[in-house]
């Protein structure tokens, strides 16, 4: 017999877990359908365990240049095993706090695969494939997440060509590597393999790497990245891969119009990812889609009323923050309260490479298409007290206002710890602050925060040190 529920939410990732359990605060019965790991990909397999190996790719950083800050370090190394061990480690402890959490907001949880069978009924098989009682909820929301684009040519195998997934736990580190895309995923998987002294080579299709960033940007972290000895190659592809007993060849379409046979031992495909809508029951119900993604409006509502979509599978940007951010708005509105609806514009995105890569709004180029007249200011890090004690000279933060109101369009960061940083821009957008009010802002000294006062300073001709 089917038991029923106010809130009924089908996937247990960052967008599914916060609107069950905001959904339980407002005092909705809510009821979680997970068919793997609580947490999704993000806290299992992307944002968090990724975060613990480039974490150990920066104490190995810093070791190797132990000698400018006076201390030796000679004869390092590294194992493999336990820098895996402890990404996994990092990630399985958070996963047992999502169901704790569950727990504690008396959300219950059903380990099982769901499928919409009609308006308000979600039919469920377990684990081992036999069917689970229905469940009926005044609310249905789909928080099934994405999963990895597979190009043509480039299916992943599991040995030679790999997913994130693969990436994450190698047995045993390649000399060479391949990464296939320059998105925040390739970028933080070349960053790490190159940090432990894998030769990377990386081929993205567009003429710049992070495509999704303020072009200054781009150029100065591919200039870094190539300093510390990556081979990138934008306005490229992968024509052919022939795979080998331990090895595989790629031919390279470059931007020339030439092309280069190269061999690696293992190809990381980050080309992009594609939403699960595929056997959840939206067509037998009308649910429109768009390019594998779910049609929602600003509160998350599908084309049909009483089911939602949250998250990745609901379109970009695609990120975890913002999965969880809809969930509440999500949830709220389920709820009869008023929430904002998502303005995707003061969404940050951020990559954890060496250096980090931060922005939110729209770039310069972006702007001026638009037709706005702006302003633009930009302090380099080398300017920064704070970043030349810690070592890392290197970055811009460039700041981006309307000429004639001065809101705050975009803010554009690379460089040591901009991903922390990048929420002051954010929580200024969000108040739709000003450029007067940013330069009436206190910021403490000596920290890398100054930079951001110093970039809007430079916008209007009043930067203090350059």
């Amino acid at each position: 017999m089917a038991e029923a529920y106010d809130v009924a939410v089908i996937g247990g990732g960052p967008g599914g877990y916060v609107a069950a359990i905001r959904a339980a605060q407002l005092g909705l019965k809510t009821v979680v359908i997970e068919r793997e790991h609580l947490g999704g990909i993000c806290l299992n397999w992307g944002c968090i365990p990724t975060k613990a190996l480039l974490r150990t790719a920066e104490v190995l950083r810093l070791a190797q240049h132990g000698a400018e800050f006076g201390i030796k370090a000679e004869g390092l190394s590294f194992d493999l095993g336990k820098i895996v061990a402890r990404s996994r480690g990092v990630a399985n402890k958070l996963a047992s706090g999502v169901a704790y959490l569950l727990k504690k907001h008396k959300v219950t949880v059903i380990d099982g695969t769901a499928r919409l069978k009609a308006k308000g009924v979600v039919t469920v098989s377990g684990k081992d494939g036999k069917p689970l009682a229905d469940v009926e909820a005044k609310h249905i929301v789909i928080a099934t997440g994405a999963r990895a684009r597979v190009l043509p040519g480039l299916e992943p195998d599991g040995k030679l060509v790999w997913t994130y997934k693969e990436a994450m736990v190698p047995p045993s580190l390649p000399k060479s590597l391949l990464v296939v895309g320059s998105g925040a995923i390739g970028i933080e998987f070349a960053s790490f393999y190159n940090a432990l002294g894998v030769k990377v080579t990386v081929v993205e299709i567009v003429d710049k790497i992070l495509p999704f960033e303020d072009d200054e940007i781009s150029a100065l972290a591919r200039k870094s990245f190539e300093k510390q000895g990556m081979t990138i190659h934008t306005g490229a592809k992968v024509d052919k891969l022939e795979k080998g007993r331990d090895s595989v060849k790629a031919t390279l379409a470059l931007k020339d119009g030439k092309t280069q046979t190269v061999d690696f031992d293992r190809v990381i495909v980050a080309a992009g990812i594609v939403g699960n809508v595929e056997n959840i029951g939206l067509e037998e119900l009308g649910i429109k889609t768009d390019r594998t993604h779910i049609v929602v409006d600003a509160f998350c509502r599908t084309t049909v009323a009483g089911i939602y979509a949250i998250g990745d599978v609901a379109g970009p940007p695609w990120l975890a923050h913002k999965a969880s951010h809809e969930g509440i708005i999500c949830v709220e509105k389920i709820a009869g309260r008023d929430p904002h609806p998502l303005n995707v514009r003061n969404i940050p995105g951020c990559t954890y490479s060496h250096p980090q890569v931060a922005s939110i709004g729209i770039t310069e180029a972006m702007a001026k298409k638009d037709g706005r007249e702006i302003k633009v200011g930009r302090f380099p890090y080398q300017g920064n007290g704070k970043a030349i004690a810690l070592g890392e000279p290197e970055g811009l933060v460039k700041t981006i206002f309307d000429a004639k109101t001065g809101e705050l369009l975009g803010a554009h960061m690379v460089g040591a710890e901009v991903t922390e940083l990048i929420q002051g821009f954010g929580v200024a957008k969000t108040l739709e602050t000003t450029e007067a009010e940013l330069m009436e802002t206190v910021f403490p000294h000596p920290t890398l925060s100054e930079t951001m006062l110093e970039s809007v300073f430079d916008a209007y001709g009043r930067v203090i040190h350059i």
